[in-house]
Parts: structure tokens; sequence; C-alpha cells
């Protein structure tokens, strides 16, 4: 059996992430951010329980995260993943499509990834 490298259960993490957002899965979403963690939207910035209100509410419903390139760096307990997608989502009754770079920061706790930070970045171009 093939031991799974620490990049690659973070890149799997992200993924599983982004479908839990897509079926707005509060509870996965609950467990996997950090207490501490902060989303930096296009609209604004808040924290964990902000962030899952939203989702559940589907004040944004992130529908479909199309990943085309994927990047982690881990040093010691954290890791810094960047997707660059083109996300589908809609917004206050709107479907909106944007080209983004999502900067996901995980930290180890406990044996776990936790997702301390995500972030999206509006590229001018997909």
């Amino acid at each position: 059996m093939q031991q799974v490298t620490p990049e690659q259960a973070v890149i799997h993490l992200s993924a599983e992430k982004w479908r839990w957002m897509s079926e707005c899965n509060v509870d996965a979403l609950d467990a996997l951010f950090h207490e501490k963690s902060v989303f930096v939207h296009m609209g604004g910035s808040w924290g964990k329980e902000q962030e899952l209100k939203i989702i559940e509410s589907r004040g944004i419903h992130y529908k479909q995260a199309d990943i085309h390139e994927v990047s982690v760096n881990i040093m010691g307990t954290t890791a810094i993943l960047l997707n660059r997608i083109t996300l589908l989502a809609v917004v206050g009754g709107n479907k909106v499509t944007n080209p983004f770079m999502v900067t996901e920061v995980y930290v180890q706790q406990e044996g776990n990834w936790k997702l301390g930070s995500l972030s999206f970045t509006k590229l001018l171009s997909p």
C-alpha cells in the first residue's frame, strides 16, 4: 500500500472542502474549520461562525469549483495551498462565475489538518 504524503493529504482535504461547500455540508465544514479561522471574500472578511451561517443559508452557494492548478507547501505544522479555480456560485440569488486564486492555510491540530484561512483573490484573466 502506498503512503500518502502530507501534501497529498492536504490536496485531498481541500478537494473535499469544495465538495462539502457545494453540498452546503456545514457539519463537515464545522469540523474542518479551525475555531479561529478567517475567510476573505470579494465582499468582506469574517470568521468561522459567519462563514458557516452564509453557507447554511445559501447566502453564498458554492455550486462548483473547477480546479485548474493546485500546489501546496508544508512548513512544520502549517500547510499553504494555492488553487487556481473557476468558481460557479450563487450570490444573493445571482449566478456568478469568477476566476480566482484561492489561498488556503491549514494548521495541524492534534494530528488533524484544520483550515485556518481561506482567501479569494479574483484574477484578471481566467
